[in-house]
């Protein structure tokens, strides 16, 4: 026998399911509006960390470059307080940032020596940290010292260029540059240029201009300059471009003719040297000038009671080079002066002129030699840096 279904069960039924299915439904958007295993308003709240400190160099260091910036920095917090302590309880100068995160030194520190950071600090969870670290510094092989041939404060001439004599031989030339600082005003080009392993030079691509103003900063103490060499002291000077001195010394006219700024100023009878020692050609530098200076032949390798030799003070002298060529004042060759050559190398002049020269004259102005014979003026002979183009200055061809 057949039975005939309830519609009102079938209806009844249909509801149900409905109220499931949407009940399901919305139990499913609840879940992804809030995880139940995670209270809700915590989700997105930050945990407080605690204070981390990281030392440069790091702690148990050793051979630690001494000019070098000793720092520690505060992550997730501030510092509060750092101490460091050398050997024997000197203090270190530094200074903290002003958010309070980071500590430098402000000066360099010694050689050999053990220093230790003492540090306090608070973190962003409220808690206090204290740390200690130490490092010890490097002990140089040994120490170099530089001599520059700036005179500081003084006026100098258009040609001056930058001397930089190391009393050891040095392997690591870029450290050098790096630690050197040359600025002035206005802005001048130029560029290093090594003439042996201890000596480099600096100069402009053209003479400098006049009225400029140079600061030189050679600051090497504590610095690697290679194969264990340390600076031991660093140098500074400062000097200003006077006005363009140059004097042109002619060889067969017997004449040297100053300009100032381009005007000439003066014509002076000169001397050269004779056909057995010429005066080289070339562009010189005043170097320095002198009093009563004697002149040795024997500094240069000639006995003064040899038969071409000589010891003689004159009461002017002005240097060129360093191979001994000055102008100076020779009164026994004033009936020379202006006629023929008849020097050791020198540029003989009256007494007279020579004093003008001197007072007129600084350290950097040029002096052009030409027609004197056949010599060359070697550019390593004094500050001659001019007898280079800058092509020959700049190329890669450097002294060894």
């Amino acid at each position: 026998m057949r039975t005939r279904g309830n519609p009102l069960g079938w209806g009844a039924l249909l509801i149900t399911t409905a109220l499931l299915v949407a009940g399901c439904g919305g139990a499913s958007d609840d879940a992804q509006d809030e995880d139940p295993a995670e209270p809700a308003g915590t989700k997105d709240a930050e945990v407080a960390e605690s204070l981390s400190l990281t030392f440069t160099p790091e702690d148990e260091a050793t051979g630690v470059v001494p000019a070098e910036p000793m720092t520690v920095e505060a992550e997730h917090g501030s510092l509060t307080e750092v101490s460091l302590v050398g050997t024997h309880g000197s203090v270190v100068d530094g200074a903290m940032n002003d958010d309070e995160t980071a500590w430098t030194t402000a000066e360099p520190l010694g050689f050999g020596k053990t220093y230790v950071f003492e540090v306090s600090g608070v973190g962003a969870d409220g808690e206090t940290v204290e740390e200690t670290s130490r490092f010890t510094t490097a002990t140089p092989q040994r120490r170099a010292s530089v001599r520059m041939n700036v005179p500081d404060g003084a006026t100098v001439g258009v040609g001056m260029p930058i001397s930089f004599q190391f009393d050891t031989a040095i392997t690591d030339r870029e450290a050098v540059e790096d630690a050197i600082s040359i600025t002035s005003t206005p802005e001048t080009d130029g560029a290093f240029r090594w003439f042996n392993d201890s000596w480099v030079v600096w100069r402009p691509e053209d003479y400098w201009e006049p009225g400029t103003k140079v600061d030189v900063d050679a600051e090497i103490y504590g610095k690697d300059l290679g194969g264990g060499v340390f600076g031991s002291r660093d140098r500074s000077a400062s000097m200003t471009i006077g006005d363009k001195v140059i004097a042109r010394v002619d060889g067969s006219s017997h004449e040297m003719t100053v300009s100032v700024d381009g005007d000439t100023t003066r014509t002076i009878p000169v001397s050269l040297g004779k056909p057995s020692s010429p005066t080289p050609n070339g562009i010189y530098t005043v170097m320095s000038e002198h009093y009563d200076y004697t002149m040795d032949s024997s500094t240069y390798g000639v006995p003064s009671d040899a038969p071409d030799g000589y010891e003689i003070t004159v009461s002017h002298a002005t240097r060129m080079s360093y191979s001994g060529i000055f102008y100076h004042a020779a009164p026994w060759s004033v009936g020379d002066q202006g006629n023929r050559n008849v020097s050791h190398g020198c540029i003989n002049m009256s007494t007279r002129n020579a004093e003008w020269m001197m007072n007129s004259s600084k350290p950097g102005d040029l002096i052009e030699v030409v027609n004197a014979g056949d010599s060359e003026l070697e550019p390593t002979d004094g500050w001659s840096v001019w007898q280079m183009s800058w092509e020959e200055w700049t190329s890669g061809d450097q002294g060894a």
